[in-house]
Formats: structure tokens, C-alpha cells, sequence
């Protein structure tokens, strides 16, 4: 394994604890939920102390969301490449170790229950973007959102962990009280929101290109492998001949896009707009 690899390891690994922990820290201290299939584990963990009484030192919905996790891991494994696997499963390893160690707090970190679901939200919603950005994913409805995402452009991670969550809410509030289900729904929504704007793979950005090097757009199709349109423009001030250039990028392409266009051309004006949405043959690359 490379350096480049073990980086994104790295990150993958930073990304679960930071989900994990926000999770014991902020959310379950309220006796809360989350969504997804840590959610569904985190209630059959709760029926199940109910049930046969169970009394352990540690959280066992770690265990219960691993175990969740392989029929997914199997379906992502049949769907997607084996890097997005390993890394799912990798995420998954870190998650339940976590869930496990970190004491769920007998006391509120922050005494309010709304901020302290919101910053937990927030903190998870990173981390969970932190993993997809990652081409790796926490696991659960993130699997099935990955595999929905690269089939319907307009479908989403985050609307597909609402959908998934809207059955498992209902069933919070049918089993303990409507409260819980209320407070836990508003945790995901801005967990989900979160998770949408920061998963760079899933923004589509317009780039328009100003450049006098022919190899441009070569590079964009070769190496990028995206299509382009051009046409031939006329510089005002200068009164030279120039090639402008547009293309559809995902948000996550631009750095290295831009890297490589300067190479060829050091003064090349680039300009990217993002509030835009696309129909028609544009390839989402979420793994």
C-alpha cells in the first residue's frame, strides 16, 4: 500500500471516530437516535435491554451495526469497486471499536438538548463527508445511497438515509414516544443537509475555460476522461484569438483539474460555477 493509500486511510479512520463519537457524546446521552442502520441498530439495542434485561459496561449497538453491515457490505461488494469495500468495512471496524470504548455520557456534554443535537449532527455530517470524499463510505444507507447516486443523478446519500429514516422515526414513535421520534428526525435532517453539501462527488460544477494551448482540452478528455464544448473567442483588450472551453465536472475533480491546466497553460483564466444542475450524460464518479 502506497502513502497515498494509507492517507486516505487515514482520513477514512478520522472521519468514523469523529462520527462515532459525536454519536455517544451528543446523541444518545438524550436517549435519542440516530438514522440510518446505526439507528435501527441503536433501537434493537434498546429492545433488546428491555426485552432480556441485558446489562453491559459497554454500548453494544457497535456490535449490533456491524453485523448490520455485512449483508451491505456483500451488495457493495457485487456493486461498486473492492476499494470502496475495503474502505466501507474499514470504517465500519473503527465505528464499532468506538461505539464500544467511548463511554455514553450519564450527564449531557451541552445541557441543551437541541444545540447539543445540532452540533452532533454537524460533527457526524463531517465525518460521514470526510469517508465518502474518501471514496469509502460509514456503512448502512450510505451503501445503498452510493449505488442509487451513480444510477439516478438526482437521487442522493443524504435523500436516501431520509426515506430509509421516515420508516425507522415512525417506528421510534410508535414503540417509546413521538418526542424522541421528533427530536431524532430533526438530528438527521441536518445530518443529512450536511452530509449533501460537503460530499464533494456529489456537486456538479460548470468549468469554463479561457486558454491559448490546443491541449487543453485534449487533457480534459484523455486524462479527465469529460467531455468538452469549445469555440473560438477574440479577446477584447488584447485582440487575439482564443479557445474557450466548458465542461461538467464533479466539485472533487477541480484541484487536480486546475493543477493540470496551468501546467499547460500558466495563463489560462478559469472560471467555475457551482448552483447548476445537470440532465443528460453527465457520469457521476462517487467511487
Amino acid at each position: 500500500m502506497n502513502k497515498e493509500n494509507l492517507l486516505s486511510y487515514f482520513k477514512v479512520a478520522i472521519g468514523s471516530i469523529l462520527f462515532a463519537v459525536s454519536v455517544n457524546l451528543f446523541i444518545v446521552p438524550f436517549s435519542l437516535y440516530n438514522g440510518g442502520i446505526i439507528g435501527l441498530a441503536q433501537l434493537i439495542r434498546s429492545i433488546l435491554i428491555e426485552v432480556f434485561k441485558l446489562n453491559s459496561s459497554f454500548d453494544i449497538a457497535g456490535i449490533i451495526n456491524f453485523f448490520l453491515n455485512v449483508p451491505l457490505l456483500i451488495i457493495a461488494f457485487k456493486s461498486l469497486n473492492a476499494s470502496f469495500v475495503f474502505k466501507t468495512l474499514w470504517s465500519i471496524v473503527v465505528q464499532t471499536l468506538v461505539l464500544s470504548i467511548v463511554p455514553v455520557l450519564s450527564t449531557p456534554l451541552i445541557q441543551d438538548r437541541l444545540a447539543s443535537i445540532i452540533i452532533g449532527a454537524i460533527i457526524s455530517g463531517v465525518g460521514c463527508s470526510m469517508i465518502l470524499v474518501q471514496r469509502g463510505c460509514a456503512g448502512g444507507t450510505d451503501i445503498i445511497g452510493m449505488v442509487l447516486s451513480a444510477r439516478y443523478p438526482k437521487m442522493s446519500v443524504g435523500k436516501v438515509g431520509l426515506y430509509f429514516n421516515a420508516v425507522l422515526f415512525t417506528a421510534c414513535a410508535l414503540l417509546y414516544n413521538i418526542e424522541i421520534a421528533i427530536y431524532s428526525i430533526l438530528q438527521v435532517a441536518v445530518f443529512s443537509f450536511v452530509v449533501d453539501k460537503t460530499h464533494l462527488q456529489n456537486i456538479e460544477v460548470s468549468v469554463m475555460i479561457f486558454t491559448h494551448c490546443p491541449d487543453v482540452k485534449t487533457m480534459i478528455m484523455q486524462k479527465q476522461h469529460r467531455g468538452v464544448t469549445y469555440w473560438h473567442g477574440i479577446g477584447a483588450y488584447t485582440n487575439k484569438e482564443t479557445e474557450v472551453l466548458v465542461s461538467i465536472v464533479s466539485k472533487y475533480e477541480i484541484p487536480e483539474l486546475q493543477k493540470k491546466i496551468l501546467e499547460l497553460d500558466p495563463s489560462a483564466f478559469i472560471v467555475v460555477s457551482q448552483q447548476l444542475e445537470v440532465s443528460g450524460g453527465f457520469e457521476k464518479r462517487l467511487v
